[in-house]
């Protein structure tokens, strides 16, 4: 499909050898003329396994929100609106595909395809269930240690997902309520019988942050009042820890079974960081 104010011309095919890295969308194009250049898109590639965070513009004010229990409806409703997800990405008759293990939107009815092509230091991505046109730009990453993971919560079951590219790390969690069919994130909280339900529908996490000397700093996250804290992953026999909060803010420590992993973490014997 062409669309007004693309280049159509093809230089080169994408690859999943020549993806892994952090790249950041700059535009996504409809062709009924929509767009959207505001959102902040990070999508961060690894040895298969991906991790992606997509928060719009106009969050409300979260400096007195410590916890779940403190969201308020105002900020709820912004918290609806964010997209990110996590999986594997594979490459089959020239489509890319983001397989979503876990994903902070309910489940879409399309399966997330797309073509992929650089043209200079753009690479764009075009839709095939839906048609759309991403821009899409690889930042400035230095590689050295890259590795990934699948994760399930041994207490609860639940999905995770860890990715380390360098000095960036992305993590994800999903939520275990679960949310009514064919419906946005939005509907859901905006019908939910209670806030405390409307809570749960939203306690999922996809975040993104950097490796430091302060430890595993998580400076994006869908649930804010996370922003500014450590991970603090470790590995603990068989068992991966990380550090999380409650609903009421209390610190506590979830305990991942590794059920698929990429590449090879760090071990610090002394610590048993990552």
């Amino acid at each position: 499909m062409n669309m007004p104010g693309f280049v159509q011309s093809r230089l080169s095919d994408a690859s999943l050898e020549t993806l892994p890295g952090l790249w950041r969308r700059s535009l996504i194009a409809w062709p009924d003329g929509r767009e959207d250049r505001t959102t902040f898109v990070n999508w961060l590639q690894g040895p298969g396994l991906y991790l992606d965070l997509r928060q719009p513009e106009g969050a409300p004010d979260f400096a007195a929100v410590a916890c779940l229990s403190d969201l308020k409806p105002v900020h709820m409703e912004w918290l609806a609106t964010q997209e990110g997800f996590a999986g594997e990405l594979v490459h089959e008759d020239g489509w890319f595909e983001w397989r979503r293990d876990i994903d902070f939107q309910p489940v879409a009815v399309y399966s997330d395809m797309g073509r992929l092509r650089v043209e200079g230091d753009v690479m764009i991505e075009e839709g095939k269930d839906i048609p759309y046109i991403e821009h899409w730009h690889r930042e400035p990453v230095e590689g050295g240690m890259v590795w990934g993971a699948r994760l399930e919560d041994r207490e609860t079951g639940a999905k995770g997902a860890i990715l380390r590219y360098g000095h960036l790390f992305m993590f994800a969690r999903e939520r275990l309520a679960a949310t009514p069919a064919h419906h946005s994130l939005s509907e859901c909280v905006a019908g939910a019988r209670d806030l405390a339900q409307a809570r749960e529908f939203l306690d999922c996490e996809i975040a993104q942050g950097a490796v430091t000397s302060a430890g595993w700093i998580i400076q994006r996250s869908t649930l804010p009042f996370r922003e500014g804290k450590t991970l603090s992953p470790a590995l603990t026999g068989d068992l991966l820890e990380t550090g999380d909060l409650d609903g009421k803010g209390k610190p506590l420590t979830r305990h991942w079974e590794i059920t698929d992993i990429r590449g090879e973490p760090f071990l610090d014997a002394a610590q048993g960081a990552i």
